[in-house]
């Protein structure tokens, strides 16, 4: 088993979705969570915590009766975080190819019992494209660390 992924299939049913059918955005969302979830608890062997969802991407619609696959791989790890991107797929119950909808980087946080950020265990991707995740998710977080800095010393979301 790999413990850096995970999957999560869903179809899609009424409940999910809006009068014409398509289905709401927060249920991708709420899955996409679910799956980082997953991947991240897996890999850290410890609860785990979302602190941040960017760069979600909704490429195409989905619809009421689709089969949607929800693929989370662990793409950079941190000393407590951990960087999911979860890839969004759907395919009609009735047959026909699948088709990329969305997808989604999570950042994540190992917590302790008392909820306080733990260590996760290195990340040694196993090829030349999970070194380049790696590389590539390792700027993301740096990116993502500065716009933090720079939102708390302008006064944060509560200045407004």
């Amino acid at each position: 088993m790999n413990v850096s992924r995970a999957s999560v299939v869903r179809l899609m049913v009424p409940s999910d979705a809006n009068y014409y059918g398509n289905v709401f955005g927060g249920e991708i969302l709420s899955e996409i969570d679910r799956v980082a979830f997953i991947a991240a608890s897996r890999y850290a062997k410890a609860n785990c915590v979302t602190a941040s969802v960017d760069r979600v991407d909704f490429i195409q619609p989905v619809h009421v009766g689709d089969v949607v696959d929800f693929d989370g791989r662990i793409t950079y790890v941190g000393r407590t975080s951990m960087e999911v991107w979860v890839r969004v797929r759907s395919e009609a119950l009735a047959g026909g190819p699948p088709r990329l909808v969305g997808q989604a980087f999570v950042t994540m946080v190992a917590v302790d019992s008392e909820g306080r950020p733990t260590a996760v265990p290195p990340y040694a991707p196993k090829d030349e494209e999970g070194r380049r995740r790696f590389e590539d998710g390792r700027r993301r977080m740096e990116e993502r660390r500065k716009a933090r800095a720079t939102s708390d010393r302008a006064g944060g979301p509560h200045a407004l």
